[in-house]
């Protein structure tokens, strides 16, 4: 039986590795094994700033994509932890009556789902706010230039 307590806050704390969805769809899950692609590719856009510097222009499209991830598993379990008992247990527990346990929502679902909102704002911004500070420096630099 799937719990979706659980299910909430594997996809906000271990969703950037895939683990939510290994616990639901099971290891075959083509799009658990690729979410820590885009989660790698951010902390190396990471590793590059800090070895390079914050001119590093490879860095500012690397780093959104670790930033963009959290948010969407942020998502996923605002989703997951909002979800119809019913309705989760039809999907995912589909041989147990309608009402459940595993589907039924309690305070550590409501906590997933408030973390969730909190942290996965929080990381959206900043990955949009860093994008654009970026690129609107890199255009008033090259300005500089052609001024010049």
């Amino acid at each position: 039986m799937k719990n979706k307590t659980l299910a909430a806050w594997l996809a906000f704390v271990g969703g950037p590795i895939g683990l939510h969805r290994f616990y639901l769809f099971g290891l075959g899950d083509l799009w658990g094994w690729l979410l820590p692609i885009p989660t790698a590719i951010g902390l190396y856009g990471i590793e590059r700033v800090q070895a390079n510097g914050l001119d590093d222009q490879v860095s500012w499209v690397l780093i959104p994509l670790l930033g963009f991830t959290i948010a969407a598993c942020a998502l996923q379990a605002i989703v997951y932890g909002l979800t119809p008992t019913e309705k989760w247990n039809a999907r995912f527990n589909p041989f147990e009556p309608r009402e459940a346990a595993p589907g039924q929502t309690h305070w550590l679902t409501i906590g997933a789902v408030v973390f969730s909102l909190l942290i996965g704002t929080t990381v959206l911004m900043a990955s949009i706010a860093f994008s654009f500070q970026r690129y609107f420096e890199y255009q008033i630099e090259e300005a500089h230039k052609i001024s010049r």
